[in-house]
C-alpha cells in the first residue's frame, strides 16, 4: 500500500470557538427535544426553533471539512479521507445504536405501540443494519415514526453528513471557488423553496403541520428526501465556500456573543402564528442563508483570550457530538413515560425532564472519555502506519 494511502496526517489546530458553539447548539437540541414531548405541534413548541441547530451543524461541517482537508489531497487518497471520517464519526454511531437497542423495549406503550409488536429477530436485524448507517426502508420501521434510524432518531443527520463527506471527496473538492459559489446560489433557492413553502417539486402535500419551516429529513418519502437534501446542500456548500474564501471577522468576546446569538435563534418563539405563517418561513430562511454563515465567520475569526472561556469551549466541543448522537434513545423513554402518566403532577414531569437532560449529558461525557477517545486511538493504530 502506498504511503499516500496509509499515513495518518496530524490534525490541524482547532477553532475553539466553533467547538464551543457546536456544544451550545447540542445542549439546546436536547432541551428542545425534551420540551417537544409536551408540545401540541410546531406552532406551540417551547424552545421553538431548536431544529435549526441541524442546519447550523451543516454549515460548521462544511467549513471544518474545507479547512481540514482542502490543502491535503496531494498527500491523502480518497480512501484515506474516508477512513479518517469513519474513525472520527462512527464509534459514537455504534455506541448510540447499542444504547438504542438496549432501551428499545422500554419505550413502547401508547407512545409507540409498534414497539410492543416488534419481534426480537426484526429488532436485531434493524440494529445490525443501523450499524452501517444506511437508511432503513419504511418496511423495516419498528417504532412507527417512519424514521430511517428507529433506534436513534438523530442519526438521520449523520446519514446526510456521510453523504456530504463522500460527495466532497469525489466531486466538490475539485470545484474552484467560482463554481462553488454558483452551487451556493442555486442551493439557496432550494432553501427559499422550503422555508417559504413554495414547493416547486410538488412534494409537500402532506406538510401542513410543518409548513414554513425546515422540519423534516428523516424518512425515505419523496417530501422528506427533498427536505433533507435542501437542509444539507446550502449550509454545507456555504461552509466550504467560507473556508476557501477565508473572509473572517474578529469580535472581542466572540464565543460569548456568538453563543448568545445561536441560543436566541434556537429559543425564538414561533413567529407569525397560524395567520401569518410566512413570517416564520422568512425568519428561518434568513437564519440559514445569512446568520449562520456570519456566526461561523465570526466564530472562526475571533480568539479565546482567557483560560475560563478556553476551558468552556474545550468541554463543550468534546461533548457536542457524543451528546447529539446519543441523547435520543433517552427521549424515547421520556415520551413513553409521559404517555402513561398524563395526570402526574407538573413537578414530577419537571423532575423527569431535568433528569433526562442530566442523564444524556453524563452519558455523553462518559462515552467520550471511556469509549470514543480510546476507540478512535485504537483505530488509528490499526488502520494507519506510523
Amino acid at each position: 500500500m502506498s504511503n499516500k494511502n496509509n499515513t495518518y496526517l496530524s490534525s490541524k489546530p482547532r477553532y475553539e470557538i466553533l467547538d464551543g458553539l457546536r456544544g451550545v447548539a447540542a445542549m439546546l437540541v436536547v432541551v428542545f427535544h425534551i420540551f417537544e414531548t409536551y408540545s401540541a405541534g410546531p406552532l406551540y413548541q417551547v424552545i421553538n426553533h431548536g431544529y435549526l441547530a441541524v442546519d447550523f451543524f451543516f454549515v460548521l461541517s462544511g467549513f471544518v471539512i474545507g479547512y481540514a482537508y482542502d490543502d491535503r489531497w496531494n498527500r491523502m487518497s480518497t480512501w484515506n479521507f474516508v477512513k479518517r471520517r469513519l474513525i472520527r464519526l462512527h464509534p459514537m454511531v455504534v455506541f448510540s445504536m447499542v444504547l438504542g437497542l438496549l432501551l428499545f423495549y422500554f419505550g413502547g406503550g401508547k407512545a409507540f405501540p409498534a414497539v410492543d409488536h416488534a419481534s426480537a429477530g426484526m429488532v436485531l436485524l434493524v440494529f445490525l443494519w443501523s450499524l452501517t448507517l444506511i437508511p432503513l426502508p419504511p418496511s423495516m420501521d419498528i417504532r412507527g415514526w417512519q424514521e430511517t434510524s428507529p433506534l436513534d432518531g438523530t442519526a438521520w443527520t449523520l446519514q446526510w453528513e456521510y453523504l456530504a463527506n463522500l460527495i466532497y471527496a469525489l466531486v466538490i473538492r475539485h470545484l474552484n471557488k467560482l463554481w462553488l459559489a454558483v452551487c451556493v446560489c442555486l442551493f439557496a433557492l432550494l432553501t427559499v423553496n422550503l422555508t417559504m413553502n413554495i414547493d416547486v417539486f410538488h412534494v409537500f402535500t402532506s406538510r401542513s403541520y410543518a409548513a414554513y419551516t425546515v422540519i423534516g429529513g428523516w424518512s425515505l418519502t419523496p417530501d422528506q428526501l427533498v427536505i433533507g437534501a435542501t437542509r444539507l446542500l446550502y449550509p454545507f456548500f456555504m461552509g466550504l465556500l467560507i473556508s476557501r474564501v477565508g473572509k473572517l471577522f474578529s469580535v472581542r468576546g466572540g464565543f460569548w456573543w456568538c453563543s448568545l446569538v445561536i441560543a436566541s435563534i434556537l429559543a425564538m418563539p414561533r413567529i407569525g402564528g397560524e395567520t401569518h405563517m410566512w413570517m416564520n418561513g422568512l425568519y428561518e430562511c434568513l437564519c440559514i442563508l445569512c446568520v449562520f454563515p456570519l456566526l461561523v465567520m465570526t466564530g472562526a475569526g475571533s480568539k479565546v483570550t482567557d483560560s475560563r472561556s478556553m476551558a468552556v469551549c474545550k468541554w463543550l466541543g468534546e461533548i457536542s457530538y457524543p451528546l447529539y448522537i446519543s441523547h435520543f434513545p433517552f427521549l424515547y423513554l421520556q415520551m413513553a413515560w409521559k404517555s402513561c402518566h398524563e395526570n402526574t403532577p407538573l413537578m414530577v414531569h419537571v423532575i423527569v425532564g431535568v433528569s433526562v437532560f442530566l442523564l444524556a449529558v453524563l452519558t455523553a461525557w462518559a462515552a467520550y472519555k471511556m469509549y470514543d477517545v480510546p476507540v478512535r486511538e485504537w483505530l488509528k493504530k490499526k488502520l494507519y502506519s506510523k
